[in-house]
Order: structure tokens, then sequence, then C-alpha cells
């Protein structure tokens, strides 16, 4: 059998994990960075809130946690509270002495870069400016803007953060739907102008992992053919349903740090998830960085902002270790009697509840069988009666939907006067 990673000998007996099958090493041959747009890009989003400066440091803090290597601060040239707002988390960073280095967006525009050198000087910490610049051919038509003209603008913008001693990305906006004719000069003057890294930027979510698999091969090609060691970014949006798995494939294809946001929020369909990417690749043993706050990680993040997390949202959604199914249910009761939590944890779920601060929740509803209503009465430490389970069965059959804890207990309560014995 392939080997489980991280459960050894206890996960070979029992289950088989075609994810390791003819896996021969992993996925990256460096190590993979983060970069949380959470602060800059996911606030785009049409339907959340600019979160408080309050909330915005916890969040930085949080990312810092999980391990997350880089933060976009925000737009430090947007507006003024922006600017303040940019200052002081990465003062903040800076003073309670964070692993995480501070990013900021600019377009390639002096008025965007600007700022961020400002900010970077008054804070005196090195802010990596992250240039965008529109690559695609449908990007250029709009803003009648052709190669001679992205070439000047962005070497302005190098330049600027060069001489000033910042690292400078090259975010390639759309390049998932750019020629390969004008893809290649922008790559080789980005680096002969000092850029650090190319960030290959599926910005309408538009890829597909066949696509950006040949994308940054060409890439890769352009790179070594100008004799450069350049490091590659991946961005990716959620259009299509496929930010999380094109950030995997990403990652395999050479890219060695992948941008996302808590609860992939973003503009239209959102960002690719950071959350989820970590969650996953955790699971596969391709990272070691403690998860443990990633929880916290997404609930701050959803009520900062106000973006209420999905119900079946992996590992924060309230669904997502709840069941009202019997068959579940059973399976469940039925590995907890065998005294086996692991098990419990693992039988109807494919990410264990109890690792990410979780556990397995079964309710009573219209699909329920006798063992939902047996493990709810265990569960809260009631003696486990027929009529009350029966009552209770009965009551849910009834039904259209899950019955909510205050029911269950009323219900209990409802059952019991009628048999004249005393209530809980």
């Amino acid at each position: 059998m392939a080997k489980l990673r991280g459960e050894g000998s206890r996960g070979e007996e029992i289950l088989f994990d075609w994810n390791t099958v003819e896996k021969v090493g992993p996925i990256s041959r460096v190590p993979i960075q983060f970069l949380d747009e959470t602060l800059c890009d996911g606030i785009r989003s049409p339907s959340v809130v600019d979160p408080s400066l309050d909330d915005k440091i916890r969040l930085l803090h949080l990312m810092d946690d999980l391990g997350i290597d880089v933060a976009d601060l925000g737009h430090p040239g947007a507006k003024e509270r922006q600017f303040d707002d940019v200052v002081r988390l990465a003062r903040e960073a800076v003073d309670s002495k964070l692993a995480i280095r501070p990013a900021c967006a600019a377009r390639v525009f002096f008025p965007d870069t600007q700022p961020i050198l400002e900010v970077s000087q008054k804070v005196g910490v090195e802010i990596e400016v992250l240039t965008l610049i529109p690559a695609s051919p449908i990007r250029s038509y709009v803003s009648d803007k052709d190669i001679e003209d992205l070439l000047r603008l962005s070497s302005e913008t190098i330049d600027l953060a060069v001489r000033n001693g910042l690292p400078c990305t090259v975010v390639l906006e759309d390049m998932t739907r750019a020629r390969p004719e004008t893809l290649d000069p922008l790559i080789r003057h980005a680096i002969g102008h000092g850029a650090r890294r190319i960030c290959v930027a599926d910005s309408t979510g538009h890829a597909t992992p066949d696509g950006l698999r040949r994308l940054i091969n060409f890439i890769r090609n352009v790179v070594r053919g100008a004799g450069a060691e350049i490091s590659l970014d991946w961005h990716g949006h959620n259009d299509r349903g496929l930010a999380v798995t094109n950030s995997l494939y990403a990652i395999e294809a050479g890219c060695d740090r992948i941008h996302g946001t808590a609860c992939g929020i973003g503009v239209r369909a959102g960002n690719a998830a950071l959350d989820q990417i970590l969650l996953n690749l955790k699971l596969l043993g391709e990272i070691d960085n403690d998860l443990g706050k990633l929880l916290a990680y997404c609930h701050v993040a959803s009520s900062a902002t106000r973006f209420p997390i999905p119900p079946n949202y992996p590992l924060a959604g309230r669904d997502a270790f709840r069941t009202a199914s019997g068959e579940h249910a059973e399976a469940i009761r039925k590995a907890l009697h065998k005294g086996d939590e692991w098990l419990a944890d693992r039988i109807y779920s494919g990410v264990p509840a109890g690792a990410f601060g979780r556990e397995q929740e079964i309710d009573i509803g219209l699909m329920s069988d006798e063992a939902n209503v047996v493990f709810w009465l265990e569960k809260r430490g009631f003696e486990v009666e027929p009529m009350v389970v029966n009552g209770l069965l009965a009551l849910a059959k009834q039904g259209d939907r899950v019955l909510e804890e205050s029911e269950v207990y009323a219900a209990i309560d409802d059952i019991r006067r009628k048999q004249g014995k005393p209530m809980n």
C-alpha cells in the first residue's frame, strides 16, 4: 500500500492513498514560499469592508504565526488612510520582530511607486515593490499602450525601486492570455533592469493546469535564455474554480512563491484561497508550517472584512465536519466505540478535523437514523432512553431540515414531561 504521509504504519494498514502513488519526491525542489494578498487584493472585493487597523494588525500576526513569508500590506498610493495603515503595519512588523516581510503593490507609474519608497524610509524597513504591468493584448488595446510604452513604463518603476535598494517583483498581469512575442521582451527587460522575481499572474482566472504548465515552461526557457537566476511567483484567481488546484500545479511547474488571500476573498470569484493551499500542502507533507492558527486566520479575516464563510467551505465552514446522515453517523459512532478517535476522524473525512482544531459533528435531521440521535445524546452526557431516541427521530422525520440544538433540548424536555419524568 502507498504510505499516507504523516500517518505511519497505522495509515498503511487501513487507508490507500492514491495521492502518493508513483510519487518519487516533493513537488518542489526548493522551499515553497507564500505571499498573502488579503490586505491588498483581497479587500478589492466589492463585498468586503476595509478592515480596521487593529484587525489588520491581528491578521498580520496570524500570517506570521502560520509561517507566511511575505504580506502585501496594501496600496499606499491609493489614499491617505491606506498610506497611514501601511506605515503602521510595517512598523508593527519591525517592532514585534515578525519574520514576515512587507511588500506593496504599485502600478507602473511614479505616483504609485513613490509612496512605497516613503513608507520604507519612514519606517526604516525594506519593502518589496510588486510592480503591475499589463501583459495581454486585450489590456494593451484598452489602455492604448503598445510594447514600447510597457517597456518604458516598467523600466522607470523597476529602476526607481532598485536605485533605492528595494527588491522588485514584476507582476505581468493577465499573463495567461498574453502572447509569447510580448512576454519574451517584457521578461528580458525586467531581468535586465534588476527585477528579482517574475510573477505569473492569472488575473482573470483563465488558466487550466495544462495551460499554466505550458506558460511556465515558456517563461523558464526565456529566463534560461537570458542567462539569469530569477525566481517565479504564481498569482491565481478563481473565476473557473481552479485557483487552488492551479496553485499546486504552479509549484510543480516551477513557481516557488504562491500568492493568495484568506478565505479566497477578492474581486469577482476571488483569489486563490491561501488557507486551502496551506492545508493541502500540509496534508501532502510538502510543508512543515505550524497551522495551529489556520482556523483563527480564516475567522478573523471573515469578521474583519464582514465576509461570511460559506457553510461548506473547507476546514473553516460550519458544515466542513458536520453530517446529519444516518450512514455517516453510524460509521463514526462505531469507530468511537472501538476507542479509535483517529479512525472516527477519517472514516468520512479527507481532512482530519482534530489536526486543525475541529471535531466531527453529528446532527439530527430528515436523513438521520437512530445512530445520529444516540451520538447526539451521548456527546452531551444524556442517558440514552428509547422513548427519547424514538421521539427525537420522529420529530426529525417530520421536518425538512436539521434540528437546531435548542429544538432538540426542548423536544427532550417535552418527551420526558409527557412520560411523567423529571426534565433535564
